[in-house]
């Protein structure tokens, strides 16, 4: 028998009793360890169209965490770093944190000593398939070797994968394979399974690890539906693609107005500029709209998230988890379920 896996649009979340009257009343602060917390549970992610030394300090400044791409060279990577902590947001508060991801080959692990050295607090073991013997060891042996900094890894789509990463001692993992806006695994190897399902099926697992879902998510209300099936944050990239603080110059000459590229890392494109050459083809490149200041992306997200919760009168992301009901809806349901206006 096929299982039939839900997407986020293939579900709601019922309305409950309230009696939270503002949603400053909201908490969604995620602990990550003892010394990294979140005020607001969203990571920017490690792309080279998403994230520069200026995204991180903006998504620093909106409560959440950017991790800086691995596409360069790892001194290069140190220096973003340096660059990072050298900005305003990150000097008027002491404790700042900025991820940086890495591979799991080559100069890896020499990568990650670099960073570090130079006060990264959180290493993103960045490959498209996690459930993968040779991440699990590297997982393990970063761990071993950096036993006081956040170890993040993925990505998986089921719980035996992500068990097997909280097993060689990740401390997060991202789930979700294939579901990216600009990426097109599913379509090129026929592997996959929706993000949402993914998410239900990995917060059963009995592990400690924090769940981080990564892919398909378009929208607060996306968000709010991965913390109620058991996130305790999610990645985002194309809801802050085109931002300010995005990489990338503006293009000028389109139809439509000025736009920025925003491109999957597993694309031909990207994978001949950081490497010389492509082994595969699961994403695509394409342009999107400039959006303006990544803060005030960050900040209709917050405000998004919060009145999510209070529909469901949840102050915290913990009380989400327990109370929250799902319903599946029909395809008249999605349509009903967007704007429809008929002018």
């Amino acid at each position: 028998m096929f299982k039939k896996a839900l997407s986020y649009d293939d579900v709601l979340l019922k309305p409950m009793y309230s009696d939270i009257a503002s949603r400053s009343e909201v908490n969604l602060t995620t602990e990550l360890s003892h010394n990294i917390k979140m005020s607001l549970p969203v990571f920017a992610a490690p792309m080279d169209t998403i994230m520069s030394p200026t995204m991180a300090a903006a998504v620093f400044q909106g409560g959440g965490i950017g991790i800086l791409h691995r596409y360069c060279t790892p001194e290069d990577q140190a220096q973003a770093l340096r660059e990072s902590f050298m900005l305003t947001p990150f000097q008027a508060r002491p404790r700042s944190v900025v991820f940086a991801a890495i591979g799991i080959t080559g100069d890896y692990f020499k990568r990650a000593e670099l960073l570090v050295e130079e006060g990264c607090k959180g290493l993103c073991v960045d490959v498209a398939h996690g459930h993968h013997a040779n991440v699990i060891a590297a997982v393990r042996e970063l761990k071993r070797r950096f036993s006081n900094v956040h170890i993040m890894t993925g990505n998986v789509a089921t719980i035996e994968g992500f068990d097997a990463l909280a097993d060689a001692g990740a401390d997060s993992i991202r789930v979700g394979v294939g579901g990216g806006s600009i990426c097109s695994t599913r379509i090129q190897t026929g592997h996959g399974i929706p993000t949402f399902h993914s998410i239900l099926e990995c917060a059963n697992s009995d592990r400690d690890a924090l769940l981080i879902a990564d892919g398909g998510i378009k929208n607060s209300g996306d968000m709010v539906k991965a913390l109620a099936a058991g996130a305790d944050a999610v990645m985002v990239g194309s809801m802050l693609a085109g931002t300010t603080e995005a990489p990338g110059e503006v293009i000028h000459n389109m139809v439509g107005g000025p736009r920025k590229v925003y491109r999957g890392m597993a694309s031909p494109e990207a994978q001949r500029e950081w490497r010389g050459k492509y082994s595969s083809n699961e994403g695509v490149s394409r342009t999107v709209p400039l959006k303006g200041p990544a803060g005030g992306v960050l900040f209709e997200i917050d405000k998004g998230i919060r009145s999510g919760l209070s529909y469901s009168g949840c102050r915290t992301i913990r009380e989400l988890q327990s109370k929250a009901r799902f319903i599946v809806q029909t395809s008249a349901g999605r349509a009903e379920s967007s704007t429809h206006i008929d002018l």
